[in-house]
């Protein structure tokens, strides 16, 4: 695999790669963003089983692979949770980019679409993708749909200008997913990262994603520190991106060399395809709506270095 380093285990050994997959999201199209009540927003759905998508990479950001079920376990609310579901294997995936093509990108844009082609490349023949844009508005530039051309083409011909609605671009990709056919779903994220024309907050789009079934990676796009922009919004960015990533057991990846960004795309997609999925009845059945903690940790094989784990952070039990 070219544009990845990994990480398989064996059982006495280290050697290559895993798979997994996720439901879906339900948020309304945000074609008028209007304020709405925490009850409106919220979303609850009947849990039999829990399923949790988790990637685990060693110290030098590698993945790993070949772990089994006696290698893992969960927690919610601090209870230890019985695993009754183990797999990794490489399912369809639907998944939607987010690209910036706001002012502050212009010199930036190109190596960005490249990026964004590089993972299309990642596609399996079942895999789905639709593109999001955004400048001062958002707007879904494609459908979903399979032709990795049909997406380079709508990518090519628009110019990067105006201000940032980051925020508003990430709440129409996860309102996108309501129509996607694969269970595992997620967004990528390519932006510099500083919003300053949204009008959904930084609080409610992390209240979206916290409710959302839908792995999150973002791809920022950051100049060095000291040339960075003096504004909060920009200087808030990578922070922003890094945290509403994590929430969803996804990752942000801070970009300085515009050279890289090929790569690191490649390597999101390979991170997508080779996940375990855990799956859990939860010992709670109360039926309370209440956000219940998720917590993955390792019993690795011995002579392995520390590892990382990364799931997401709870759900939302159901409602009476």
């Amino acid at each position: 695999m070219r544009h990845a380093s990994v990480v398989l285990l064996t059982i006495f050994t280290l050697l290559t790669f895993s798979a997994s997959g996720q439901s879906p999201a339900q948020l309304k199209k945000p074609t008028a963003p209007a304020k709405q009540s925490a009850a409106d927003k919220r979303i609850r759905v009947d849990v039999d089983l829990v399923l949790v998508n988790t990637t685990v990479t060693d110290p030098y950001n590698r993945l790993v692979t070949g772990l089994e079920r006696e290698n893992f376990r969960v927690f919610e609310d601090n209870e230890e949770q019985e695993i009754v579901h183990f797999s990794s294997e490489d399912v369809p995936i639907s998944i939607g980019v987010v690209l910036d093509m706001s002012g502050s990108m212009s010199n930036k844009v190109d190596k960005a679409r490249l990026a964004a082609l590089q993972f299309f490349k990642t596609a399996n023949p079942q895999d789905e993708f639709f593109l999001v844009s955004f400048n001062d508005r958002a707007q879904l530039t494609s459908r979903f749909t399979s032709s990795v051309e049909e997406l380079q083409n709508r990518m090519m011909y628009a110019g990067a200008k105006g201000r940032t609605a980051l925020l508003d671009a990430v709440y129409l990709g996860l309102s996108q997913m309501k129509g996607a056919r694969n269970t595992k779903r997620a967004l990528l994220i390519i932006s510099d990262g500083g919003d300053n024309h949204s009008r959904y907050s930084e609080r409610d789009i992390k209240n979206f994603v916290r409710e959302a079934d839908v792995q999150l990676y973002a791809v920022g796009i950051f100049d060095p520190l000291g040339f960075r922009g003096r504004t909060p919004e920009e200087l808030n960015g990578p922070t922003m991106l890094a945290d509403i990533s994590e929430m969803t057991g996804g990752r942000s990846f801070p970009v300085e060399n515009l050279n890289d960004l090929p790569d690191i795309a490649a390597k999101i997609g390979m991170e997508l395809r080779n996940q375990y999925v855990l799956g859990y009845k939860p010992g709670n059945m109360d039926r309370d709506g209440k956000w219940r903690k998720i917590k993955v940790r390792l019993k690795p094989p011995r002579g392995l270095p520390p590892l990382n784990v990364y799931a997401r952070a709870g759900y939302y039990a159901p409602a009476k």
